[in-house]
């Protein structure tokens, strides 16, 4: 372990998270404060002193062992947190520890983290939970398959999981102030393109208030109220540190990674009134305005 034993002390609850990155840590930070027990894995040791710093455990996990610590803690956790991105191979927890999944009764809560990717392109028209699923990239693919395999472990054997739809996720450190002062920012036309964004803090407590009411089974989008295009955010970030927004670049044009381009294939506006409705929440950051204007006060 790299972080310190985990203590026998009374807390309210125990999340144990698998993968400890910006998403993660953020819940990790919202919970502590309240008297919560964090721990959970990492794959690079020299990330362990600003973790340990937030106060959570950590463990070593590359994907290729699970080590015995790590079943430990997981035993005397109430909350599971699954960030790790699926790989070449599939989603590497569930090959691993699936069915040892089974057998942990005294688990209240099974978190996975997901994208939006899944529902595809829809010309930019909204989507909820309920809409069809037609990714167009490999890794929406995957991310399809992944999610049917956690929700049959909840419709088979009555696993508490509950799937988190993600849009693309900023916050402090990682945002278009960011980009834009290091001169990484690009601005990519597509006409009629328009991405959904949610600040880190909105998506901790999006989490956080599923803890709280389990509804097992359930999918959740998660994502602000303001889908815009691209163009429009980051000519906004550039007007608050006064600097000139980029010349844009044709999507034809432009030289972009796999990765990237994928990003700009599919269009459509994320409605996230389900967790609104269900797990009351109101943002912080309802749109990238408000979202900037804080991070550059930061």
């Amino acid at each position: 372990m790299l972080g310190g034993v985990v203590s026998k002390a009374i807390y309210k609850g125990h999340l144990f998270c698998f993968g400890l990155g910006f998403s993660s840590q953020a819940l990790a930070r919202r919970l502590i404060s309240k008297n919560w027990l964090v721990s959970g894995t990492c794959r690079d040791p020299s990330l362990n002193e600003p973790i340990k710093k937030i106060g959570v455990s950590v463990y070593l996990y590359n994907g290729n062992q699970v080590l015995p610590e790590i079943y430990d803690a997981i035993h005397n956790a109430t909350h599971i947190l699954i960030s790790i991105p699926p790989q070449r191979s599939g989603d590497i927890v569930f090959q691993q520890l699936s069915s040892d999944f089974l057998n942990w009764s005294h688990l209240k809560w099974i978190g996975y983290i997901s994208s939006t990717g899944v529902y595809g392109d829809t010309k930019g028209e909204w989507v909820d939970e309920t809409s069809p699923l037609k990714p167009v990239t490999a890794r929406g693919t995957q991310r399809v398959e992944v999610e049917s395999a956690w929700l049959k472990l909840h419709e088979k054997y009555d696993l508490p999981v509950v799937i988190f739809r993600c849009v693309g996720i900023y916050g402090p450190g990682r945002n278009l102030l960011v980009s834009v002062k290091q001169g990484r920012a690009r601005s990519i036309k597509k006409t009629g393109l328009v991405f959904s964004r949610i600040h880190v803090e909105d998506l901790a407590q999006t989490l956080e208030a599923s803890m709280q009411r389990p509804q097992p089974g359930e999918i959740y989008n998660v994502s602000d109220d303001h889908p815009s295009p691209p163009s429009e955010a980051l000519n906004y970030a550039c007007g608050l540190l006064n600097i000139k927004p980029p010349t844009p670049i044709p999507y034809e044009k432009a030289e972009l990674t796999d990765m990237a381009r994928s990003f700009y294939q599919a269009n459509k506006r994320i409605s996230n009134n389900k967790i609104k409705k269900e797990l009351g929440i109101k943002l912080q950051y309802p749109d990238y305005r408000v979202g900037l204007n804080a991070l550059i006060k930061e």
